[in-house]
């Protein structure tokens, strides 16, 4: 039951519709107190649009918001807003998950971890394999990260405009991570998929509403390597068109 003691937990992001979030979150709420009875918390979606963002998370701290996790388009657009960032969230240049503290918004990353945590599982050597990323927005960040984590030879990202690239790009310069980053225009992806032992795609395009929607042509995928991993952020719809077209190929 939700009282005037219910603490407030959330996700925000626009759209968030999509998100399962608040079904895990409350389903692991309801799982404790089965058990003892003992956390009053709620954890509930908002969307917000970017050009409120600053507005929302003034708001948050005025009703006391306990904490929330980020997805797009705010990973990055949060970090002026908040007191304190963790050294990964530092090192990655991007925030998902934020809680108070009597400091104020404090932020971490929890997308590394949760994205090298299938890769893991595969026994290879990953000095050897070459990463191909699409897109270069705040989730492809946590990619980034987590394939120099991996050690991947080379780290390939591909993107739509030249500008946005040079500028992510020259945001790893002085980062802690081993990054070995090159850039590429979008038309470039029939040359660099051959190459690619990791595919990994990071932009929205085919989350729902939109789940007909793919990143690629379909006959980009006769040329990836037969033992390439295909690897998708969006987890709505499950599969979605890009893998649905991995799994023909």
């Amino acid at each position: 039951m939700i009282t005037g003691k219910t603490k407030l937990l959330g996700v925000i992001g626009y759209p968030v519709e999509h998100s399962l979030s608040p079904v895990m979150h409350n389903a692991a709420i309801k799982a404790i107190n089965d058990r003892q009875n003992v956390v009053d918390y709620v954890y509930l979606p908002f969307p917000i649009k970017p050009e409120n963002l600053t507005t929302a998370i003034a708001g948050f701290s005025a009703i006391g918001i306990q904490g929330f996790n980020i997805t797009i388009p705010h990973k990055q657009a949060i970090l002026p807003l908040l007191s304190e960032v963790s050294e990964l969230a530092q090192a990655v240049g991007a925030v998902n998950t934020v809680y108070q503290t009597d400091k104020g918004w404090e932020g971490t990353n929890t997308d590394v971890a949760g994205f090298l945590s299938p890769l893991k599982t595969y026994n290879w050597d990953w000095s050897q394999k070459v990463a191909l990323i699409l897109g270069n927005g705040g989730a492809s960040r946590a990619v980034v990260a987590g394939c120099a984590q991996l050690g991947c030879a080379e780290i390939h990202i591909i993107g739509r405009s030249q500008e946005k690239l040079t500028a992510f790009q020259q945001s790893w310069i002085n980062s802690p991570l081993p990054v070995n980053l090159k850039i590429h225009k979008w038309d470039e992806i029939s040359k660099l998929i051959s190459q690619a032992d990791l595919l990994v795609h990071t932009t929205p395009i085919g989350m729902y509403p939109n789940s007909e929607q793919s990143p690629v042509d379909e006959k980009v995928f006769d040329l990836l390597s037969p033992g390439a991993i295909v690897y998708d952020l969006i987890y709505i719809p499950n599969p979605t068109k890009f893998l649905q077209q991995a799994l023909v190929r």
